[in-house]
């Protein structure tokens, strides 16, 4: 039986499901992870729904970089918990209460759970924690376009912090800082006479010490905001840009790494979830490209119907 036959279709599903092509039979899908030796993510969703259960399918299950994790790294599973047959057999199986707000449990190729089920927290973070310490229970590897994900959803405004360096060439320094752990993004510009780059990071991973030692090293200059800066976005992500990496829809996060490693020669690709590495090896065959890597990661991503 193929693929489009044993799993639903995410152009063509219910809100609830959001982007994700999910197994609707429980024997399957164990059959699946024990060939894949990937974990089952099994859904338990109440189709149709509440506003909560609808949001859920919108804010978390089509998040693009999401929606790639739970695809390639699980085998997903969506069972109904206001259905009868078979749903109701696997609900009663995991002892879940039916018509219920959105739960996950994470269980392995013979049906035992690995995690604690994700219930009563309904952000995408709450379901990206479990998910890699699914990961991390089956010994399997979290590739860096998951991690990138979980860092984006990992940072809070209030944790968002900003900091500006001088340098002689801000190309350099974006490659450079760009290359740092808990860097979110950087952003070329123009600042009392001199180059200067914006840097957006995370002050939970990273510190204002660690970045100003960081600069310090590389000839780069700790400057205090004025009202004179403007950003100069035909030099930011420079690297990027001469590359056929600008044809692919990017999160913000994606866009910094990649400019980051192009720039320094290192392995870029490392960052591509599978669907946007498939679209970057057709690429050379492609009669029409559009620039995307600046445009809205969800709406470009929508665009292209990425499969």
């Amino acid at each position: 039986m193929s693929t489009a036959q044993t799993r639903t279709n995410p152009s063509n599903q219910p809100t609830e499901l959001g982007k994700v092509s999910w197994y609707r039979d429980y024997d399957q899908a164990l059959k699946s992870s024990k060939e894949s030796g990937k974990p089952v993510l099994i859904l338990f969703q109440e189709v149709p729904g509440c506003s909560t259960c609808q949001n859920y399918g919108k804010d978390v299950l089509s998040n693009p970089l999401m929606t790639e994790v739970i695809e390639n790294e699980f085998v997903p599973l969506a069972i109904y918990n206001n259905k009868g047959g078979k749903d109701r057999v696997i609900l009663e199986k995991y002892t879940e209460s039916a018509w219920n707000n959105p739960v996950v449990n994470i269980v392995n190729d013979k049906g035992d759970k690995m995690v604690k089920r994700v219930a009563g927290n309904y952000t995408a973070q709450g379901l990206y924690t479990a998910m890699e310490e699914a990961l991390v229970i089956y010994k399997k590897e979290v590739p860096a376009y998951m991690k990138l994900l979980g860092e984006e959803l990992h940072v809070s405004s209030a944790s968002q912090q900003d900091r500006y360096y001088s340098m002689y060439c801000f190309w350099t320094g974006e490659k450079e800082l760009g290359s740092q752990l808990g860097v979110l993004n950087t952003e070329a510009g123009f600042m009392k006479g001199y180059e200067v780059v914006k840097v957006t990071y995370d002050d939970t991973v990273t510190s204002n010490e660690q970045l100003d030692q960081f600069a310090s090293r590389r000839d780069m200059k700790l400057i205090g905001l004025d009202k004179s800066y403007y950003a100069s976005s035909k030099d930011e992500d420079y690297y990027l840009k001469h590359s056929d990496y600008k044809y692919l829809p990017l999160s913000e996060l994606q866009r910094t790494k990649i400019n980051s490693a192009l720039g320094m020669k290192n392995n870029a690709i490392q960052f591509l979830s599978p669907k946007q590495y498939k679209r970057y090896k057709g690429l050379r065959t492609a009669k029409h490209k559009a620039i995307l890597f600046d445009k809205d990661f969800q709406s470009s991503w929508n665009s292209l119907a990425l499969n």
